[in-house]
């Protein structure tokens, strides 16, 4: 039987209704009529503090977005993802990054076998390789000690590790140092080693089938760079372990496959960074500091599996979401961290959220007749503000805001850490409630500029605070996100595990490889513009054209 339409369910319809009710209500007067709102909208869980105060709902709007949850079954969709079931439809596979922060006494099955001892087989190499590194007792070809250490991955096999490595790096082992290969570009590449000695560097090769064209590209480039500083093949076994399943393929490169780290298909690349995809970040930051970061990721799990959905923070963020795209209209999120550390968190969760919920049909297959997956972007604040948060506060779009803070500076520097506070707590204030025409003209503004220095408020946030960016912190923080994209996922009945929609543009670029690199030009049938380009590219390439 198939799945009734979102839209037509009677907790949809009376969500309308509320919202013709209370759509146009001002955060001003829902504060005005309950002084405690701003105590009352919140919520804590795994040393992470939610206000939601500041979000355009009242709790009708919370109650009827609680019951639509429970009509789409949120419930027991969270009990079916860690139960193993294979709620990735369109691969038919199970999805289970849960079971990589397990405890090694937990008993997660797929196909009725115990996942957990295999995810701590891995993760007890993983340890072994790390300290032997970060003591120095793993040695080069030459007999150097490893001193850089480059990742090679793409996607999820990037993103996570590099966001991870800049959120941790107080944590870093600091006589080692990390790079991140992701691009196909070159200079990707020559920039990350560019007058590194390749008898103390290691690469890490994360490839699950190491076929991925872009990773293995930039592999065989590490892997001439390396041989030919080092004048021998058998160089290639002390410079360069993989993370990958295909130990034939891994072999044939030249990699011991003793040094191969594996991982499943119940794995998202996009949910791998805690996976054997995460070499690099136990490197960087030790074993200790790696597993309190899973920690801190299974604390979110148990949270989000066991808590009631009124007390259930990914749940909350989740149904947030779900008002806020598709009953305010806002079409965009904004994540903006007030912590330098998390600089590239909001890269991290553009994939996290976008690849896993930009779908267009049902898991039925049927088109979807409302707005799904928000595009998420952001920068740390302050910076922000200087750039950015013009148009959130009086462009003609509406961006909903995540702030995140911590109360404890990782680098004390006089009274630094109260200012980037106080930015945050303000901005979060200002979006709120604006400045009235009214408000401006008290202060003396001249008419002329009353409009231009008004500010209409009603800009709805959420501020996400902690003690401290910890290892067990930033798991639970990325869980919490996680989390909330599986709720939205499930509200919108669709698959928020598969990624069919990057699979085309890699088809096409075999074939125009091939019509890039072949010596002569052979036929094209593409279309005038395709055609038109692939020509012009080779005559730039060739110098046969008068551009400058």
């Amino acid at each position: 039987m198939s799945t009734p339409d979102l839209t037509t369910r009677p907790q949809w319809q009376a969500l309308r209704r509320h919202f013709a009710q209370i759509g146009a209500q001002h955060l001003r007067d829902l504060f005005a009529a309950d002084p405690a709102r701003g105590e009352q909208l919140t919520l804590e869980a795994v040393g992470l503090y939610l206000d939601y105060s500041k979000q355009r709902v009242d709790a009708d709007t919370l109650r009827l977005l609680r019951e639509l949850a429970l009509a789409c079954g949120l419930p027991q969709r969270i009990e079916a993802m860690f139960r193993g079931e294979r709620i990735n439809t369109t691969e038919q596979r199970a999805v289970l990054h849960v079971a990589l922060r397990a405890p090694a006494t937990a008993d997660i099955r797929v196909n009725g076998r115990n996942v957990i001892p295999d995810v701590h087989a891995v993760l007890d190499r993983m340890a072994a390789f790390a300290e032997r590194v970060r003591s120095g007792a793993w040695l080069g070809h030459g007999g150097k000690r490893i001193r850089h250490v480059i990742s090679i991955g793409i996607g999820g096999s990037d993103l996570g590790p590099v966001m991870a490595y800049e959120a941790l790096r107080a944590y870093s082992q600091r006589d080692l140092t990390f790079g991140f290969v992701s691009n196909v570009d070159g200079t990707d590449f020559v920039e990350a080693t560019r007058d590194l000695d390749a008898g103390e560097t290691l690469f890490i090769v994360c490839s699950k089938t190491f076929t991925t064209l872009e990773t293995l590209s930039n592999a065989h480039a590490a892997r001439a760079w390396c041989v030919q500083a080092l004048g021998d093949e058998s160089a290639v076994a002390k410079h360069f372990v993989a993370v990958s399943t295909a130990a034939d393929e891994v072999a044939k490169f030249g990699i011991d496959t003793a040094n191969m780290f594996g991982f499943w298909d119940w794995v998202g690349g996009r949910y791998s960074m805690d996976s054997a995809i995460g070499l690099s970040t136990m490197l960087a930051i030790g074993v200790e500091h790696f597993r309190a970061m899973l920690a801190g990721f299974h604390a979110m799990d148990e949270h989000f599996r066991h808590a009631p959905l009124e007390h259930n923070l990914p749940a909350l963020m989740g149904l947030l979401a779900i008002w806020n795209g598709n009953f305010l209209g806002a079409a965009t999120v904004a994540v903006l961290p007030y912590e330098q550390y998390l600089k590239r968190f909001p890269a991290y969760l553009q994939q996290l959220t976008m690849e896993s919920n930009g779908k267009h049909v049902t898991l039925d297959g049927a088109p979807v007749d409302y707005a799904t997956g928000p595009v998420y972007w952001g920068e740390p604040g302050t910076n922000g503000q200087h750039s950015f948060y013009q148009l959130i506060h009086q462009g003609t779009q509406l961006v909903p805001c995540d702030f995140i803070g911590f109360g404890q500076p990782l680098n004390p520097l006089g009274q630094q850490h109260d200012q980037l506070l106080a930015n945050l707590i303000a901005q979060g204030e200002a979006l709120a409630f604006g400045k009235s025409a009214a408000e401006v003209r008290a202060e003396g503004t001249p008419e002329a500029l009353v409009a231009h220095r008004t500010f209409e408020g009603n800009r709805p946030s959420s501020t996400i605070l902690a003690a401290r960016l910890t290892p067990h912190a930033l798991g639970s923080l990325i869980a919490l996100y996680e989390h909330s994209v599986f709720v939205q996922g499930v509200i919108w009945n669709i698959d928020s595990f598969d990624q069919w929609g990057v699979e085309l543009g890699k088809q096409l670029a075999k074939t125009t490889i091939a019509e890039l690199t072949a010596k002569d030009e052979p036929p094209l049938a593409h279309d005038s513009s395709t055609n038109a380009l692939i020509r012009r590219y080779r005559q730039l390439r060739d110098g046969k054209t008068s551009g400058s």
